[in-house]
């Protein structure tokens, strides 16, 4: 008899896809080696506002190896059909980018043409011959609060409301004895994953055929299909690997439709792959965003106001808008809450999701004036924050369906170090620096959508699961694996886990930290499926080892069949040998229920940070940062470990070095590249660790897991911020914290 197997989930598992990534063998986007294929270069827009006056294209079309020059003169008519639903990744309202389709310029950097060539080089060459003539219009490139606007219909109903009041805040701040009000601003951001955005399209008859970065295969077919006006089951995606993402390939970018158009003209399959500065205006952004946070309390620490303001900008031909103001209505309790959100139309493109989309902007600014509030009362900030404990959604009036952040703040504090700081500002030094600690709250909401899933067991006694699922770095691949490993009662090993193509199985989008809990609980469901019915094939013949039994007579585990109450375990491999079965095949679904009308879900954490001041030069080093987290039930503790530092470094170039340097004459951001536009590098990450808080949420889904890859991004710039702070005496509300805003 087998010995039992010991359960993957909970385990640190190393990543399933790691050996074929270090080995070279992880296939991306542009690395599908396609017969016949050619390249494409884009040539872009070099003014904010206006018109295409005049092309020409005739050096460009003469340059060897050319096959077309596509532009809004001669490309093919697109439908651009409307969607009856807008996916919940794009914007709510307004036309995508319609591309040469017309010859209106919204923004310095918008395609306006594309050559098709033999090899990238010619293309290159041949794009940089086209000249464009414009006829300019005023643009609006400059960030001008009185030009902000309401939310529209769309986008107030996707939960991003114009204002929110409950209580009389205003009258609340007014009249409390200690209050703060500051604005905060949060620069522009670029993703700058280490994998370009790229596509291959191939057009086979009538059948189109795309090798795209995409979070969301499903989603790509479905858009592409209203683009080009044909049916969704006449087109495939396939993407099984993403190399970063954190929300800029959430949705299908106008270079996905240069592809499959250029794809058409030329009736070959043509790979566009964007550049690094094109990955600055053909994909989105973390938009800029400027917040006012009044907070008015009595003195021992009671909230009895929050007001809360943002305006964020938006591109002027469709209306991204975000969830900046949820951590205001729903972190702390305070009878009184009010939040006002607005729009600034700007000659700019499109932004979009960036890893904890309008949550860690909103936190950036409440945190920051939470621990402000702090500095006033001459209260500790965890003090602070536990006085006001949100014990419910005060928002939606609804309880958690979990919440262990009371533990966060404990057993971060404890393993922080947070008792031996001395809370008055430039008190503490170390090695000739100034040293301080800083803290702050971190949330993200949980969500969960529809997935499926299937499940296929062989006669050799090894499982294939698959799911049309993402994975772009957080660990799908592994975790996935596990749960259906213990599902199915197999070592890990014997089970192989496929995604990212839209022949598979549904699946929803892999971003807003969903996956583990839609995917992982149809992958879950599926296994369950395929062992319900091997359980009444085996229960219908007569001649198998369990011949007569119902399913409720056999229990399953240790990669095989036992009777229930005691006996001998037969094999997979051996019990569909005795059924003269191939293999056996179980298809599994999972979807949100009543629960997420009863309750609210929420990953939670608490956040503390060590910086290093030099007071002659005002240069900043993170020193050390720890997160104390409730995601629920941790499935792998070394991936989720992996995101949240990750998240951490993320934060760290928000707190200290990212912004995009935005020219105003030009409407263009003039740092759009790696050597210029600053992101952490190994000299910047000292020490970085995460930890679990016991935790299990059954309530929110089956397994009882939460996300936990935008939570790990949330709460950590502020608690440098007040760490910044707290070590100088300085408080920066204008992000990134540089050294000249310090001394």
């Amino acid at each position: 008899m087998n010995a039992p197997l010991t359960p993957s989930v909970g385990q640190p598992v190393s990543r399933v896809d790691g050996p074929l990534k270090v080995t070279g063998h992880a296939r991306y986007a542009a690395e599908f080696d396609i017969p016949d294929m050619l390249h494409a270069a884009l040539v872009l827009s070099t003014v904010p506002n206006g018109t295409i006056a005049a092309i020409d294209d005739e050096a460009a079309r003469r340059a060897p190896g050319v096959h077309a020059v596509i532009t809004h003169e001669n490309a093919p008519r697109l439908p651009y059909r409307r969607m009856s639903q807008r996916p919940q990744v794009d914007a709510q309202s307004g036309d995508q980018l319609q591309v040469f389709q017309g010859p209106k310029i919204h923004f310095n950097g918008q395609p306006v043409a594309v050559v098709v060539a033999e090899t990238l080089e010619q293309a290159t060459h041949a794009a940089s011959l086209v000249n464009v003539a414009y006829e300019e219009d005023e643009a609006f490139t400059r960030f001008e609060l009185d030009r902000g606007q309401r939310p529209s219909s769309g986008n107030e109903k996707a939960g991003r409301p114009a204002e929110t009041q409950m209580g009389d805040a205003d009258a609340a701040f007014a009249a409390a004895p200690v209050k703060v009000d500051a604005t905060y601003i949060q620069p522009r951001e670029h993703h700058n994953a280490i994998e370009p955005h790229a596509t291959i399209a191939l057009w086979d008859g009538d059948f189109l055929t795309l090798y795209d970065k995409t979070q969301w295969v499903d989603n790509d077919r479905k858009e592409i299909a209203h683009v080009f006006g044909i049916h969704e089951d006449a087109i495939r995606v396939v993407s099984p690997f993403v190399g970063g993402a954190f929300g800029s390939a959430l949705r299908t970018w106008p270079h996905v439709t240069v592809a499959a158009l250029a794809a058409k003209v030329v009736r070959r399959p043509v790979r566009v792959e964007l550049t690094r500065r094109e990955l600055y205006t053909s994909v989105g952004f973390r938009p800029h965003t400027e917040q006012r946070v009044a907070l008015g309390a009595e003195r021992d620490g009671t909230l009895t106001a929050i007001i809360q303001e943002a305006w964020t900008q938006i591109s002027d031909y469709e209306e991204y808008a975000e969830v900046t103001l949820d951590p205001a209505r729903n972190t702390y309790a305070c009878p009184n809450v009010r939040t006002r959100y607005r729009l600034v139309e700007m000659n700019t493109n499109s932004p979009c999701p960036m890893r904890g989309p309008g949550v860690a902007t909103g936190l950036l600014a409440h945190e920051t004036a939470m621990d402000e509030l702090a500095v006033a009362l001459g209260m500790d900030p965890i003090a602070l924050r536990l006085k006001n404990y949100a014990e419910k959604d005060q928002h939606k009036d609804l309880p958690w369906s979990s919440k262990e952040l009371r533990e966060c703040y404990r057993i971060g504090a404890e393993r922080f170090g947070w008792a031996g700081r001395n809370p008055e500002p430039r008190s503490m030094r170390a090695d000739g620096q100034l040293v301080g600690y800083g803290m702050a709250t971190a949330a993200y909401p949980a969500h969960r959508s529809k997935a499926s899933a299937e499940a296929t067991l062989f006669s050799n006694g090894t499982a294939l699961i698959r799911t049309a699922a993402s994975d772009m770095g957080p660990g799908t691949y592994t975790s996935m694996t596990q749960v259906a490993a213990d599902a199915l009662g197999l070592p890990l090993e014997a089970v192989r886990f496929e995604l990212g193509d839209t022949d598979m199985p549904f699946a929803p989008v892999h971003g807003g930290s969903i996956t583990l809990a839609s995917v992982g609980t149809a992958v879950e469901a599926a296994c369950r499926a395929l062992l319900d019915d091997l359980s009444h094939v085996i229960g219908a013949d007569l001649s198998g080892p369990f011949a007569g039994l119902s399913a409720d007579d056999l229990e399953w585990r240790d990669g095989g069949a036992v009777r229930r109450g005691g006996g001998e375990m037969v094999p997979f491999e051996k019990l569909l040998r005795e059924l003269k079965l191939d293999k056996i095949v179980g298809h599994g679904t999972s979807a949100p229920g009543q629960e997420s009308k009863t309750y609210s879900s929420c990953a939670f954490g608490a956040v503390f940070a060590e910086v290093r001041v030099d007071p002659d030069l005002g240069t900043v080093r993170v020193h050390r940062v720890i997160g104390a987290y409730d995601i629920g039930r941790v499935v792998n503790p070394k991936t989720a470990h992996s995101q949240c530092i990750g998240g951490m470094v993320g934060a760290i170039g928000m707190a200290l070095l990212e912004q995009a340097e935005w020219d105003e004459r030009f409407g263009r951001v003039m740092n759009s590249n790696l050597a210029e536009y600053l992101v952490p590098v190994c000299a910047d990450i000292r020490e970085l660790d995460a930890f679990f808080v016991e935790s299990e949420d059954r309530i929110f889904n089956p397994l009882g897991v939460k996300g936990v890859a935008e939570l790990g991004i949330c709460g950590v710039a502020p608690a440098i911020g007040n760490a910044v702070y707290h070590a100088t005496g300085r408080r920066i509300r204008d992000f990134p914290i540089l050294p000249d805003k310090l001394l």
